[in-house]
């Protein structure tokens, strides 16, 4: 570590402890704050004085201490919940804008009231963001008491409510939603033709539970609402079986990391010939060339049960951070096609996209933002490169004393699963509980049978059967429990020891507390430390191991093997290796796929950067027209904002085809993105004008009519059904990544077509 690092590092450390001493002397005033004595009325009437002073322009932070103090005794009052200091201290960050690194089981619901009580008092409005339906009305059933005491209304967002039901609950001083559905319904009022079909109101303060999955591993994912689905026209099933036919290394090859696969000039000579199309790589056969990539994808890179599973005769798409089904995700239209093609089963269209907007662009959109997660410090540079967020590591309540063992490393895969087999029987044997994060379903379901057939039983939790998550990982504490999960599944769920028995914690306690077991290493540290994180609340005991193969997809992808002493190269043992260089290896390996995630995030937002600019320019023109800031008739209203959704609709798709087409601006020695820059700004210098020219044509074929019968002949109205989905941010990046490849495989094979008949070679 050079000498700059060192010294930086060292400036942060006493950063940090300055700023943890200040929220210690702060957490102690307001425990010096002695309500107890306090009866109903004087609570109600204190926090009225609150809102009038926030109301009248009082800095929020001047009003902090009074106002943690009534939370802090309204939950020991309504819930008998006493703060710890650290959760004071945590609050307090948050209210500053902080994200929190606060480790499990150390009270982080509780530690969000008090910020959101205090934003809330403006009368502005609070979101707190969970991570599921479960979580978000699990939190107001849970911590509603304190805020209705504290005279503040709070209300849970949940999927498939009414509009007046929505409306109501984002009404509340408190809303607690998932950012997914608060992002869906931002986008539905964004072709609202009717301000009263609107649910938001403007955006204020919000709160990010498990912010590094909805602030950096979802942040590029696009929300998007589009028309009615339909059938695809898709011959998708011709390209399957062309890629079925082509084999690796002989016809196509993978990049470095296994991420993208590409035709070689035998791959491609073969296409042609099954296509029957001539040259692939002229410009009429482009969209050929497009499906087959789409198919290769498919049928190479996409793996069942891992990245996806068939379920009631649909494709059903896998959260690669959760390993659940992520409902309602959706391919870009060419891979979803493809991948139906290859499951023999009929592709669905994802209609005319209406709107979209990724979730760091929604999340942008809150004047204040702060977030709280058990593992952020990994990812402390991508915060503040992104969001302008900083870290700030909160000391747990009491010490952390899981024991971390190191890696078990095997040879290969079949050792690996002995071994943790064994390792399961005789740790169950004992009574301990065992939780056992997998990485796919798959390789759950495989665990599990090699497990039942070792005599150890265990309950399943993966995307196949997700509908009682939480139930089953609140019990993955109790005496002789083996869960075996895939990856962060029950995610906001604490598994608490005995499965909160005080009989039974005790009993578990001296048998080491839970025994978290992975079964292979993550591309991120961060997942890995979430597991581990799974174990050892609150100071309880615990331990944790990761099972590793060097026949793991991480560690073929990065030839790990030519870092193994030659005399293990070859063997297969059934004995974990000990090698130091391999630990040192797979932490390297780690460090490498993040920076090269946090470089791929950076530039996908280059490209979305500016439609997301073009989006709130043009949305709000719409906005003043719809709120009547804009003065108008109602003919003309209802004219204007129709022809503000189908032209930024249009632009949508004209947005799309330059994206997926820019690639060849490469091959006349173009920037890529400084051209698509270029395009997407010509284009949208037109809406305009088209706006205008058709709203005059409309309005004169309306003869100034404000009857909405007459609008709807002349169909002036959003279509008749939509649908939202999310397309899965997993492939953006091979969309991306595309573009690389494609350029160089056109130059290749033209040179090779130019240069075999000068030298008369067979293959280059």
């Amino acid at each position: 570590m050079n000498l700059a690092v060192k010294l930086m590092r060292k400036f942060k450390d006493r950063e940090t402890r300055h700023k943890l001493q200040g929220y210690r002397d702060k957490a102690e005033l307001i425990r010096k704050r002695n309500l107890e004595t306090w009866d109903e009325k004087q609570f109600q009437a204190e926090s009225l004085r609150l809102k009038k002073e926030a109301k009248s322009g009082t800095l929020l932070d001047e009003l902090l201490v009074d106002a943690y103090a009534l939370v802090c005794e309204a939950a020991k009052r309504t819930l008998g919940l006493h703060p710890y200091d650290v959760q004071i201290m945590a609050a307090i960050a948050l209210h500053e804008g902080f994200v929190i690194e606060q480790h499990t089981g150390e009270g982080k619901t509780l530690s969000a009231v008090m910020p959101a009580y205090l934003n809330a008092l403006t009368g502005e409005g609070v979101h707190v963001l969970t991570f599921n339906d479960y979580l978000a009305h699990r939190d107001v059933e849970w911590m509603g008491p304190i805020y209705r005491f504290l005279g503040l209304t709070v209300k849970s967002v949940q999927a498939g409510m009414s509009l007046s039901e929505k409306r109501e609950a984002y009404a509340a001083d408190i809303t607690y939603v998932t950012a997914k559905e608060a992002g869906f319904d931002y986008l539905r009022d964004t072709i609202a033709l009717d301000e009263a079909d609107t649910v938001h109101r403007p955006f204020h303060y919000v709160i990010v539970d498990e912010a590094d999955s909805l602030l950096l591993d979802e942040a590029r994912v696009p929300l998007v609402i589009a028309g009615e689905p339909g059938s695809s026209k898709s011959d998708g099933i011709r390209f399957a079986e062309v890629a079925r036919q082509l084999e690796q290394g002989e016809h196509y090859e993978f990049d470095e990391f296994k991420r993208n696969v590409y035709l070689n000039e035998a791959g491609t000579a073969k296409a042609e010939s099954l296509l029957g199309c001539g040259n692939l790589y002229e410009s009429h056969n482009s969209h050929l060339l497009s499906s087959l990539n789409c198919a290769l994808h498919a049928e190479s890179l996409l793996k069942k049960d891992v990245d996806y599973i068939v379920r009631d005769g649909k494709i059903e798409l896998i959260d690669e951070y959760t390993g659940r089904v992520a409902e309602n995700r959706h391919l870009p239209d060419g891979l979803q096609a493809a991948l139906a093609a290859k499951e023999g089963l009929q592709s669905v269209a994802g209609g005319k996209i209406l709107g979209t907007i990724t979730l760091q662009h929604f999340l942008s959109l809150y004047p204040k933002i702060c977030g709280m997660t058990a593992t952020a410090q990994a990812s402390a540079m991508e915060f503040e490169d992104i969001y302008a967020l900083q870290v700030v590591q909160i000391p747990p309540n009491r010490p952390n004393i899981r024991i971390d063992h190191p890696h078990r490393i095997y040879t290969h895969k079949e050792a690996k699963l002995k071994a943790l087999v064994q390792e399961v029987s005789s740790v169950h044997a004992t009574g301990r509980p065992i939780l056992i994060g997998t990485s796919s379903v798959g390789e759950s379901d495989m665990l599990a049978e090699a497990l039942a057939a070792a005599g150890v039983p265990c309950h399943v939790l993966n995307a196949k059967n997700d509908a009682k998550e939480a139930e089953i990982i609140a019990k993955a504490g109790e005496i002789g429990a083996v869960t075996v999960s895939t990856n962060m599944a029950g995610r906001g769920v604490d598994i608490r020891l005995g499965g909160g028995n005080p009989t039974q914690a005790e009993v578990v306690a001296k048998l080491g507390g839970l025994y978290v077991i992975g079964t292979h290493v993550h591309e991120s540290v961060r997942i890995d430390n979430q597991l581990r994180g799974r174990s050892g609340r609150q100071g309880d005991p615990g331990a944790s191991v990761f099972f590793v193969s060097l026949e793991d997809e991480l560690m073929q992808r990065f030839g790990i093997d030519k870092v193994i002493p030659p005399a293990y190269r070859d063997l297969r043992q059934d004995e974990a290796l000990e090698e130091s260089v391999l630990y040192s290896k797979i932490e390297y390996i780690q460090r490498v796929m993040m920076g090269q995630n946090f470089h791929i995030r950076q530039e996908l937002n280059r490209y979305s950067d500016m439609v997301e600019e073009q989006r709130r320019i043009l949305y709000a023109q719409r906005l003043e027209i719809l709120t009547g800031e804009t003065p108008m008739s109602p003919s003309e209203q209802r004219v204007r904002l129709y022809y503000i959704d189908k032209f930024w609709a249009d632009h949508l798709e004209d947005v799309s085809y330059i994206r997926e087409s820019i690639h060849l601006t490469s091959l006349v020695n173009r920037n890529p993105i400084d051209e698509f820059h270029a395009q997407i700004i010509q284009a949208y210098e037109q809406i305009p004008a088209k706006i205008n020219r058709e709203s005059t044509n409309m309005l004169a074929k309306l003869g100034g009519s404000n009857d909405p019968a007459q609008w709807e002949k002349f169909g002036l109205k959003i279509p008749t059904s939509t649908w939202t989905y999310i397309i899965n941010d997993q492939y953006m990046e091979y969309l991306q990544n595309r573009s690389s490849w494609t350029a160089g495989t056109i130059i290749a094979y033209w040179i090779r077509k130019m240069m075999r008949p000068v030298f008369g070679w067979s293959k280059f």
